[in-house]
């Protein structure tokens, strides 16, 4: 026979219907205040991600440009209201450009790519009321800032088109910068508390 156990004052010991709904209410507000800072957390991770995708794929030309002793480049076109983007070698001597892309004369080194195929809910842009990486307001939401070709070219020497690409998941926003001299990739996040841009 199992033990039978009661308190001092010879009640069953047990829990009551108010100690249920106290612990149903404790666990509901913990669960909805940690539900959507770990759904931004989330959202920040894979804006992050994606930016370091990009800066990598930008690094990769850059790589392929020195390798074959010819300018090679990512071309952004609009699709909708996001840009899909392809990598080109440069066919003729003369840089990356529209119209030898056209003609066959720059080759494509891979298939276009939509970020949002790798990164679903980023998108290239920047959020509405958000300043620039240089601090410029209202600059508009366009997200690729490469000339009005598009397309950001690496040279052999090592230099490349100036620029800035800008993308956003649901509430964060990135940016990878093109440094024209050296060639190289910054990533930057906006922190809208102190609305400035941070290094990555």
């Amino acid at each position: 026979m199992r033990p039978h156990f009661t308190d001092r004052s010879g009640y069953d010991r047990g829990v009551t219907v108010v100690e249920i709904l106290f612990t149903l209410a404790l666990a509901t507000t913990v669960v909805s205040v940690a539900i959507p800072s770990t759904r931004d957390a989330i959202d920040e991770l894979k804006t992050a991600t994606a930016a370091r995708y990009v800066a990598g794929r930008l690094a990769e030309a850059r790589v392929k440009a020195v390798a074959r002793s010819a300018c090679v480049g990512l071309r952004f076109e609009q699709a909708g209201n996001d840009y899909r983007y392809a990598s080109y070698a440069d066919g003729n001597g003369n840089g990356i450009r529209s119209q030898d892309i056209t003609l066959g004369l720059d080759l494509p080194l891979g298939g276009k790519e939509l970020l949002q195929d790798k990164f679903p809910n980023v998108t290239f842009g920047l959020m509405n009321s958000y300043p620039d990486a240089d601090n410029v307001s209202g600059s508009g939401t366009d997200g690729v800032r490469i000339g009005t070709a598009r397309i950001a070219t690496m040279s052999p020497d090592g230099t490349a088109t100036a620029g800035t690409l800008y993308l956003h998941g649901r509430r964060s926003q990135f940016a990878v910068r093109i440094l024209g001299t050296t060639g190289r990739m910054r990533v930057l996040q906006y922190k809208p508390a102190s609305r400035t841009w941070v290094e990555r």
